[in-house]
């Protein structure tokens, strides 16, 4: 037993042995390669210093000489502004690539410059590039592409088309229908949006009570008119008179005035006190579509007394606090004979408006010959009345040079206001 013992000790201490050895050899080989590789990534940390320096000096020297784009925008370089010229590079971009490469960016580019070329309420451009889109590719498959907008960066952009679209009052058809239906499918989110407008803007293109030409006319004249009969519909008698400012002596502008007064207006006129002034005051805008006009009224400040006893005796019909019974007491005194004054639509709380105008100038000297036109036509009292100016902006210098050249005298009132003492004007 006991030799057996010392054999087994033996051959544990012989195998001990070898396996420090094995050890020994395994860590120095370990070693070797762990400093092979630290040389090696040295090396390649200092190639890529070296690298990036060669870049950066590269990237400053390019930004230093010029700056060119990457992406080369054919409607900023157009030398025509034309319908014409905008629908053929639509069309050389379509026929170009069959898989029209950047559609989304170029369709951006042309929203952006529409308005350059006088197109943003033409609805065939419109449609030209809804078609630059290609057909089928984007037509989701099934109900998780649909609610989860399959391909968005191309839906978001006829979203927003569709969009500007809206906001110009550019009314689809159904050709636009089709096309949606071909490039998004019927779960599309722009023929959602498509449906939607076709739905509301036809309710409303026609719901105004003074509808306007599409597109409006060109003429400052034309658009002065609609806009005074416009606004002098508040009284169906009110009557719109065109004067020339060449048929008044010593006018300085030569130009028309559009002015619109009722016989209620010129009523008004003759019973208003001559030691109490009136005012012309402005300019205002009225908006025609993208249009704007200004015009001027010729106004009075409120009769305070005449709004009290008007106020005084009035009575609540919808007050329930004063109720009375027919069958008990007094019976209801009945409003259908009683006599007494009526106010004037003009009567307004914040004054009594007599006449409106625009003129084509909207200077101090056209609304002179305004006053002296109302003055030869049925209204004499405007030569005993002080007649005061309110200018709400400031006089243009064309406005100035007129005045110097004139030879209108004109006397301070306040700060804002200029009256006219001269009865001829």
């Amino acid at each position: 037993m006991i030799r057996k013992l010392k054999g087994l000790l033996n051959n544990s201490n012989n195998s001990f042995a070898s396996c420090i050895i094995t050890w020994k050899t395994y860590s120095n080989e370990a070693n070797r390669k762990k400093e092979e590789s630290e040389g090696e990534n040295s090396e390649s940390d200092s190639f890529q210093q070296q690298r990036k320096k060669q870049g950066s000096e590269e990237q400053q020297k390019t930004t230093s000489t010029s700056f060119v784009p990457a992406i080369r925008n054919p409607f900023a370089e157009a030398s025509e502004k034309t319908k014409g010229v905008y629908m053929s590079m639509v069309e050389i971009f379509t026929e170009r690539d069959i898989r029209r490469r950047n559609h989304v960016e170029f369709i951006y580019a042309a929203m952006k410059h529409m308005a350059e070329f006088g197109v943003e309420r033409d609805l065939d451009v419109y449609k030209a590039l809804i078609n630059v889109l290609p057909k089928g590719k984007f037509i989701p498959r099934n109900i998780f592409q649909a609610e989860f907008m399959h391909y968005p960066k191309q839906q978001q952009c006829i979203i927003d088309l569709l969009e500007q679209m809206e906001d110009l009052g550019v009314m689809p058809d159904y050709e636009m229908e089709a096309m949606l239906l071909n490039v998004f499918g019927r779960s599309g989110h722009p023929l959602r949006k498509y449906w939607r407008m076709m739905y509301w803007m036809p309710k409303f293109k026609n719901r105004s009570p003074w509808p306007l030409p599409n597109p409006v006319p060109d003429s400052a004249l034309t658009m002065a008119k609609l806009a005074v009969e416009r606004m002098c519909t508040v009284d169906v008698r009110s009557r719109i008179t065109v004067f020339e400012t060449k048929n008044v002596v010593d006018a300085v502008d030569d130009t028309w005035i559009v002015s619109g007064m009722s016989p209620d207006q010129t009523q008004l006129l003759h019973k208003h006190p001559y030691n109490k002034a009136i005012y012309i005051e402005g300019p205002f805008l009225i908006w025609l579509r993208s249009r704007t006009i200004n015009y001027f009224t010729l106004r009075a400040d409120p009769d305070v007394e005449f709004l009290k006893s008007l106020n005084s005796d009035t009575e609540d019909e919808d007050d329930v606090t004063k109720l009375r019974i027919p069958f008990f007491g007094q019976p209801p005194i009945s409003r259908k004979n009683q006599v007494g004054k009526v106010r004037s639509v003009h009567q307004q709380d914040d004054g009594t408006i007599f006449a409106i105008c625009a003129t084509g100038t909207s200077t101090k000297d056209s609304l002179l010959s305004w006053i002296r036109l109302l003055e030869a036509n049925g209204n004499p009292v405007l030569s005993q009345i002080p007649i005061l100016f309110r200018f709400r902006s400031k006089i243009s210098d064309k406005v100035k040079e007129i005045e110097s050249s004139s030879e209108i005298k004109v006397s301070t009132a306040t700060n804002n206001d200029l009256s006219t003492d001269d009865p001829k004007r």
